[in-house]
């Protein structure tokens, strides 16, 4: 097999492509394509995952191989790349364990990552700062995960009736597919503790447990999520990520993470509805704008 490599510019900087045949998903895209696609999307994506530690969920032998998690910035990564070190990488690292996170701030970040077949981007709901501090929680996430039994549409409905709640609190939510099965829902905030989104979320998941307890869990227990919608409200955790929107997801497919309109949301009936994939997203972009662009600039406190 003949391995194709190439010199490319992207923005200010020069890289070094490789194996840019190589297939990653079973419908033959290849990884160049993968690289086309966060090239272009790289203006709306961008501006998302400024100041967030990225975590990459890398794909080398495509999305049938073997997956992991990178949150390290190795030896490999170009010197120009900005990083942050951070104490603890979550709950199966040590506490006092440095991480040397990647700051994805311009395209050739981008492209190299996907060069590394990074095809998922996750992130937190924090930014850092120019010295490196966490800064406070920014967004709030509600990550709706159907269970055996239950689709996207269903997760549909829950977020219809999280909608109304958020905005009667003063929030501005947004909604956006996985790319895989569910959906998140999210609002930009202000707050004056890391632990008010987790506290607020898991007020609001409880409730609606217990207004529709055949329809909604808002606890993690496998048993508890046949024919239910789980509202994941421990996204919140500052040790935790949610997928990027705008990210690609290794699935059989190259779906994305797409924000979506809440008209889009209230109307859904069928999964397709809201399964796109890198071409569909390329298409909507130009058509609808950045449709996640609220969570970033309207911020409210919570109730």
């Amino acid at each position: 097999m003949v391995t194709s490599r190439v010199t490319v510019r992207a923005g200010a900087r020069t890289l070094a492509l490789s194996n840019l045949d190589k297939v990653l998903y079973p419908d033959g895209t290849a990884k160049s394509e993968v690289i086309a696609y966060y090239s272009r999307i790289a203006p709306v994506l961008l501006p998302h995952l400024r100041d967030r530690p990225v975590t990459f969920v890398r794909f080398p032998d495509g999305v049938g191989g073997q997956r992991f998690f990178q949150k390290n910035a190795d030896a490999s990564a170009p010197a120009w790349l900005p990083t942050v070190s951070l104490k603890g990488g979550g709950s199966r690292r040590g506490a006092d364990e440095v991480v040397r996170y990647p700051l994805i701030h311009e395209l050739a970040a981008l492209a190299w990552a996907a060069n590394l077949a990074a095809i998922e981007l996750h992130v937190p709901q924090w930014t850092v700062s120019g010295d490196g501090a966490r800064n406070l929680p920014d967004r709030l996430v509600f990550d709706l995960d159907p269970g055996p039994g239950t689709t996207v549409v269903d997760c549909c409905r829950i977020a219809e009736r999280l909608h109304d709640v958020l905005v009667a609190d003063g929030l501005e939510p947004v909604a956006t597919t996985s790319g895989s099965k569910g959906m998140q829902v999210y609002a930009g905030i202000d707050v004056a503790s890391a632990r008010s989104p987790s506290a607020y979320a898991k007020a609001l998941a409880v409730a609606f447990e217990r207004e529709a307890p055949g329809l909604v869990t808002a606890t993690m227990s496998k048993a508890r999520r046949e024919g239910r919608v789980f509202i994941d409200w421990s996204q919140n955790n500052p040790a935790k990520t949610t997928i990027a929107p705008y990210s690609l997801r290794g699935r059989d497919s190259p779906t994305v993470a797409t924000p979506v309109t809440w008209d889009e949301v209230r109307g859904c009936r069928r999964v397709e509805q809201l399964t796109f994939t890198a071409d569909d997203v390329l298409d909507r972009v130009p058509a609808l704008g950045d449709l996640f662009a609220p969570a970033a600039v309207s911020r409210a406190p919570l109730p």
